[in-house]
């Protein structure tokens, strides 16, 4: 349980039109998100009183929210790249705890692939060149550049290997094979993903994410509104966030991420270990992410990444430890800050919800905890959210 007197669940989850969404502007996605997930919970807006999204309007998350048509007493707009989305619901998850908000709604909706493609934006290669910043970008830091360094880290601090990585990539694929909404779905091989272009040494095109348009949404309410949803609650039970560097001289060690804190401090507050939980959901932008992440949540000692990712131990079918059950940001979607499809994609596993990819506790039953993991900037920053089913 959370602090406060009042349990917390989330009631409501839904995905937008994802993939390539050519038509659709991104207020149009973030209304479609939020009537969808509404519509999951069987609950109306107006018992809304609290809104959270980043990422869109001059006046975020006050133009989204009138878009809507929503009139929030409690708004947030944390805005910290991947990992904004389970920051705002450990943000929410208190406020309704607290007594401040009662249902908050929390929106996301990016055009990102439909923009380069008509040309309206280009791709980002990095964040800019103002504040800390300005002293790496004369040297070609780009974003790409930094998560490639900090693999090469691991590489020759642990001995992993370019082919450990790349099992992420055959693994994640291969659990998007499942997942009818997923952009791609035919399955790679280890060579297949050694075997493409270099974008940023060692990573090649199948360890980075894909670009997708798309949206999601998710409903969190006090305990009291649980009778009135449509359906079976799933409760949040402990969250954690940290935020570690801004410039790449200022971190302390690339094999290290944030997510050791944010998990840790999670884990701690919901009572449980990670021995204890059935999947993961973890924010892939690069391979090498999900190999640390899962290192600094303590699903494997550090530096042991590398054997833990091998012989199809993330899989949904028949992996000990399900990693990115929809396929994630590397094959299923990746429209920009991801991080609110990882708690979309939780809480319907926990409410086995999953189809064809559905994960099974060790037990052979469905699965009562899971966790969503976070992750802003080049591991500037990360949160962690347990979440559990009755």
């Amino acid at each position: 349980m959370r602090r406060g007197s009042r349990k917390v669940a989330v009631v409501g989850v839904a995905l937008s039109d994802c993939g390539r969404v050519d038509g659709a502007t991104p207020y149009a996605l973030h209304a479609q998100a939020a009537r969808r997930a509404l519509a999951d919970a069987g609950l109306d807006r107006a018992v809304v009183d609290g809104f959270a999204s980043a990422g869109l309007g001059t006046l975020a998350p006050v133009e989204v929210a009138a878009y809507l048509g929503l009139r929030p007493t409690w708004v947030d707009s944390t805005s910290v790249g991947g990992s904004t989305w389970e920051v705002m619901a450990a943000h929410a998850a208190d406020a309704i705890a607290a007594g401040h908000a009662d249902a908050v709604l929390l929106v996301y909706g990016s055009t990102a692939r439909a923009d380069v493609k008509a040309g309206r934006r280009t791709g980002t290669l990095s964040f800019g060149a103002r504040g800390p910043l300005q002293f790496e970008a004369p040297y070609g830091h780009t974003l790409i550049a930094k998560y490639a360094m900090a693999a090469r880290r691991h590489m020759t601090e642990y001995g992993t290997t370019v082919g450990q990585l790349a099992e992420v990539a055959v693994q994640a694929r291969a659990n998007a094979a499942l997942n009818p909404q997923a952009m791609f779905r035919d399955p790679v091989t280890v060579d297949d993903v050694l075997s493409g272009p270099m974008v940023a040494d060692p990573f090649t095109r199948l360890h980075c994410c894909l670009r997708s348009d798309g949206g999601a949404a998710v409903l969190l309410a006090g305990e009291e509104y649980v009778r009135d949803c449509r359906t079976a609650p799933v409760w949040i039970l402990g969250t954690g966030e940290h935020v570690s560097h801004a410039a790449m001289s200022e971190w302390p060690d690339f094999t290290v991420t944030p997510a050791a804190v944010s998990g840790r401090l999670a884990f701690e507050r919901a009572g449980v270990t990670p021995a204890d939980i059935d999947f993961a959901e973890i924010y892939d932008a690069f391979t090498y992410m999900t190999l640390v992440t899962l290192e600094d949540l303590g699903f494997c000692a550090k530096g042991e990444g590398g054997a833990f990712v091998e012989g199809g131990r993330l899989l949904v079918r028949g992996g000990e430890l399900p990693v990115n059950t929809d396929g994630g940001g590397l094959s299923a979607q990746h429209p920009g800050m991801r991080g609110l499809f990882l708690l979309v994609e939780a809480v319907r596993q926990l409410r086995g919800e999953g189809g064809a990819r559905q994960v099974r506790a060790r037990d052979g039953g469905p699965p009562r905890l899971g966790v969503a993991s976070g992750t802003g900037g080049w591991f500037c920053s990360a949160a962690t959210v347990v979440l559990g089913r009755d």
